[in-house]
């Protein structure tokens, strides 16, 4: 295996190890309005791991498959998400545009009215992340 997919693999087994304690934290917070500050650091956090995690499976991981697949392959982010999904590496394009899509908002501010729906949605679709089988053939 190559030096990147190595660093690639490592990062990805530890982004993954860290979502998933900060997706079982979460789990156990119900989401209102009045939340504490503790709460709200604990969301920020899990937030914070949804994107990193989702970002180095769409940008590095799917994009290393690929090339190892089609090494003209020179397509946009949707492309490539449309391509994981022939492949059979994804369930869904539509929901991994989605959680791309959510990981740009994470990164944004937004009003205290949209981040319970925000987090209401990276709850639900951290399981579809984690779905992804991490090995290189």
């Amino acid at each position: 295996m190559s030096d990147l997919k190595q660093k690639t693999e490592s990062d990805l087994q530890r982004a993954r190890q860290h979502l998933v304690y900060s997706f079982n934290k979460v789990s156990n917070i119900t989401l209102s309005p009045m939340l504490s500050e503790e709460q709200l650091e604990t969301l920020e956090s899990f937030s914070s791991r949804f994107a990193r995690f989702s970002d180095i499976l769409i940008s590095r991981y799917f994009r290393t498959l690929l090339l190892e697949k089609d090494p003209a392959f020179r397509g946009s982010v949707i492309d490539l998400i449309n391509q994981a999904e022939k492949f059979s590496w994804i369930r869904s394009a539509v929901t991994w545009r989605r959680i791309r899509e959510l990981r740009n908002v994470a990164a944004h501010e937004y009003t205290a009215e949209d981040y319970m729906k925000l987090y209401e949605e990276l709850i639900r679709l951290t399981p579809e992340l984690l779905s992804v089988i991490i090995a290189y053939p």
